[in-house]
């Protein structure tokens, strides 16, 4: 590959991206451009301005853009119709921001005239593979620059050295080993590594920063109700919000009941097992929701098959296959699944758990006069279901005559 002349870097402001930064000029001898995505990780952005300033880039470079509402609206909602989680219990809180974020890499490259994209992820991880598919799929003339897999500096030390060597600031607390690795966003937050590393020992308490530990969660339980308009939340106790509020508001909630945490050992795509403390407190409660509301408005066939597709279509998600014509294909499916998923779901928020506990809707297939116990007013005729037990039964008792036949 030929050496890049500009290159747009995702970029946070901290002490690795500072780095690969100042790495890309001096390898290459390039025109950086940073980018760095608002995604609702909560930290004051302005200082990444101030260090990409300091270290050389031009005003004209430097990309800092508030992306909350096309996250939740455009990639959080969408996965969430799904229902997805990977292995059964992770919400992709880390997966679905990556696709976005290369979204903005290559539409920067292609608005400043840049003929490649960097980021930050490791060698050893997914997000590699999730941020080189997705510029890859949205511009197959892109460069990707990934410094973890081309440098030297293997080691925290190294890192250091260089960071001195080019006057790069270097925050106290990173002077020692880091205790771990976090990702946030407005879904979750991913701690990972140093003292998560063995799955054999508790996560420590300090780990945990979006959700309050159940056992000291408030003694009292909270009902909030949330509505639905075709599979997507709308209001929250009846006030309509954008969809970057919603979530917010739900992980305000959630977090205060200790609702969302996970210790979790996954499959990596890149082939070994990591252990991972996930916190998604306003996901958590939005899933449990979604599926309440879809209880009464999904057809039970169309739910079934809904179902069957969602470990595949999590699995892209987490795999980096977000802008492939097979999540697509599903999105359109699980989309049109969503048409009367609209009504209003009430949950129970309490000590680390979220219930639904009522769920009512204009759509509602649900009939009380079918399933009553009372008087049905000949909604149903009960003998029509001996019929129906002898025809699903007919290959049940040929099997088990044939069987009792050659055993005699």
């Amino acid at each position: 590959m030929s050496a890049p002349k500009k290159v747009v870097l995702a970029y946070s402001g901290g002490l690795d991206t500072s780095i690969i930064l100042k790495w890309l000029q001096t390898e290459y001898g390039c025109e950086v451009v940073t980018f760095t995505a608002d995604l609702g990780q909560g930290e004051e952005l302005e200082p990444a301005r101030e260090k990409a300033v300091m270290l050389g880039i031009k005003p004209e470079n430097i990309f800092i853009e508030d992306i909350r509402e096309e996250f939740v609206c455009d990639f959080v909602f969408p996965m969430f119709r799904a229902n997805a989680v990977y292995e059964g219990i992770y919400l992709l809180g880390t997966s679905i921001a990556r696709p976005l974020i290369s979204k903005r890499l290559v539409e920067i490259a292609a608005e400043t005239g840049a003929d490649a994209v960097s980021h930050g992820a490791t060698g050893k991880g997914n997000d590699q593979v999730r941020f080189e598919l997705s510029a890859y799929a949205l511009n197959p003339d892109i460069k990707v620059i990934a410094p973890w897999r081309e440098w030297d500096l293997s080691s925290r030390t190294k890192l250091l050295d260089f960071a001195e060597k080019n006057q790069i600031p270097i925050a106290k607390d990173k002077r020692g080993e880091a205790p771990f690795s976090v990702d946030a966003n407005l879904l979750h937050t991913s701690s990972e590594g140093k003292v998560l590393e063995d799955p054999a020992q508790e996560a420590p308490a300090y780990v945990y920063q979006r959700t309050a530990h159940p056992e000291e969660a408030p003694d009292t339980p909270e009902m909030v109700e949330i509505t639905f308009e075709k599979g997507d939340a709308v209001a929250i106790n009846g006030e309509a919000m954008s969809p970057a509020t919603i979530l917010t508001k739900l992980n305000e909630l959630g977090g205060k009941h200790g609702v969302g945490r996970l210790d979790l050992v996954e499959n990596r795509f890149v082939g070994m097992k990591s252990r991972g403390i996930y916190e998604t407190p306003g996901g958590t409660v939005l899933l449990e929701a979604h599926r309440g509301i879809e209880q009464i408005t999904l057809d039970s066939g169309a739910g079934h098959l809904k179902d069957s597709i969602m470990p595949r279509y999590a699995e892209l998600i987490y795999n980096g296959f977000w802008y492939s014509p097979e999540r697509e294909m599903l999105q359109a499916l699980i989309d049109k699944s969503q048409e009367h998923v609209t009504g209003t779901v009430r949950v129970k928020l309490y000590k680390g758990s979220v219930n639904t506990v009522a769920r009512w809707s204009d759509h509602s297939l649900y009939s009380e006069a079918h399933v009553t116990f009372e008087e049905d007013a000949g909604a149903y005729d009960q003998k029509d279901a001996q019929g129906f037990i002898q025809l699903n039964a007919l290959r049940l008792k040929l099997l088990a005559a044939r069987n009792r036949r050659l055993k005699s």
